[in-house]
């Protein structure tokens, strides 16, 4: 129910459904894509991730009501679709053929979900920081694009995502036998101009580790007033600059048993490999007797964030961002990427990812003022979705019973009052 609700806040199920084609005949459809796709995502939100759950919840009236369609139009045939027609969704292709008549159009699923996260602003932002970063997607059959990575040791995909705070913007599947910032340029260009086309006054900052630190990427940004902080891997050329603070760190931290650390910011070019010089900040830091230097490439100024701020403060809360990817993987099943071709297990990401964005968004107008505003979106299904009811169908009515003994009934009811309660998109 809170997911219904949510969905009709934000148009998501009905919006998503319009970015496939139906090339079938009307007048034999049972199953329309919208019901099909609403079917899927609410599916993956409740935590049914294998299609052959839907075999059972294709009779389950309580999902039944969140697609909207509470029996069938054929004698004999459930209110949903099974397993076997939702997988003829997931093989859709770009364009229909003899034996795929629905199709699917990559270009307005990627610009539905940057435009959701538009949506989800009241107003236009001062600043927005987009976080860049690639992960494994472990494979375990002879699916296509198949490829051994050697950081991650096993065959696996490697998907690039880009997230603001928690808003997801893209998750692009890819091949593990590239460069993990491959791509990236191409992406970020497109989702900032989609972004500046509803917010020109808005900065971008783009936050990513080392893997992303390419010449091609930077050179973009300062052409294109986008800001950047990106780790730099460390070499001997580098770990010179820093030999001094080095000694100081170690001195220090011999002398008081604790962690110490200095910072120095200088700048800095390759041989070879960059087409101009930038503002380097290094992070010169001894633990136990043992030196972890780092280094961070930006396009801010010193007067805009000194050494120790920018490194601290901007460049390590990047690391928040794993928890999202292991959100969108591990709650709602991101990586279950088994069809035999990219293009559906691409489509597999994708639905995953607006399940994704619809629990943000019940997260952000409903959940707010409750103990559960940064929960988790598997703490969100334990304690608000996956709830013990009696339903009951009347001609007229579907009643649902909650158990009075709830233990969070107050922050369920206070979500569904908010979420009625809000204007609809």
């Amino acid at each position: 129910m809170l997911l219904g609700a949510t969905d009709r806040q934000i148009g998501l199920v009905d919006r998503f459904a319009g970015c496939f084609t139906d090339h079938r005949a009307a007048d034999l459809v049972e199953h329309t894509v919208a019901s099909m796709v609403g079917q899927r995502v609410f599916g993956i939100a409740l935590g049914y991730e294998d299609l052959n759950d839907h075999d059972q919840l294709r009779h389950d009236p309580v999902m039944a009501t969140l697609v909207g369609k509470l029996e069938a139009r054929r004698a004999g045939c459930a209110p949903l679709a099974g397993k076997s027609t939702l997988n003829r969704l997931e093989l859709s292709r770009t364009e229909p053929s003899k034996y795929h008549k629905v199709s699917h159009d990559p270009r307005a699923i990627e610009d539905l979900l940057v435009t959701l996260f538009v949506e989800a602003h009241r107003k236009a932002p001062k600043q927005i920081i987009l976080d860049l970063d690639a992960t494994d997607d472990p494979i375990h059959g002879d699916q296509e694009g198949k490829f051994f990575h050697g950081y991650y040791d096993h065959y696996c995909y490697l998907p690039l995502y880009i997230f603001c705070g928690r808003d997801l913007l893209v998750s692009q599947l890819r091949r593990a036998n590239i460069d993990g910032a491959a791509g990236a340029r191409e992406e970020v260009e497109r989702v900032v101009a989609q972004i500046r086309r509803s917010w020109p006054r808005t900065r971008i900052l783009l936050r990513a580790d080392s893997g992303f630190c390419r010449d091609e990427l930077m050179a973009w940004c300062e052409a294109n007033a986008v800001d950047f902080v990106f780790g730099l891997a460390r070499n001997t050329r580098l770990a010179a600059e820093i030999e001094a603070e080095l000694a100081e760190a170690a001195e220090e931290s011999l002398g008081t048993g604790r962690p110490a650390r200095r910072f120095k910011e200088f700048m800095w070019a390759t041989l070879d490999s960059w087409s101009c010089r930038r503002r380097v900040v290094a992070k010169a830091e001894v633990t136990r007797g043992d030196t972890n230097p780092r280094f961070v490439v930006t396009s801010l100024s010193p007067a805009e964030a000194e050494a120790r701020h920018l490194y601290e403060k901007i460049y390590c809360a990047r690391g928040e961002m794993e928890n999202r990817i292991k959100e969108c993987q591990a709650d709602l099943f991101a990586d279950r990427t088994s069809c035999a071709t990219m293009r559906a297990n691409q489509l597999r990401l994708w639905f995953a990812s607006m399940a994704y964005v619809l629990l943000c968004a019940l997260r952000r107008i409903g959940l707010g003022l409750t103990q559960f505003a940064h929960a988790t979106c598997g703490t969100i299904r334990l304690k608000l979705l996956k709830i013990g009811a009696l339903v009951t169908i009347s001609v007229r009515r579907v009643r649902i019973a909650m158990a009075s003994a709830y233990p969070w009934r107050d922050e369920w009811g206070l979500a569904h009052t908010l979420l009625c309660a809000a204007p609809a998109r």
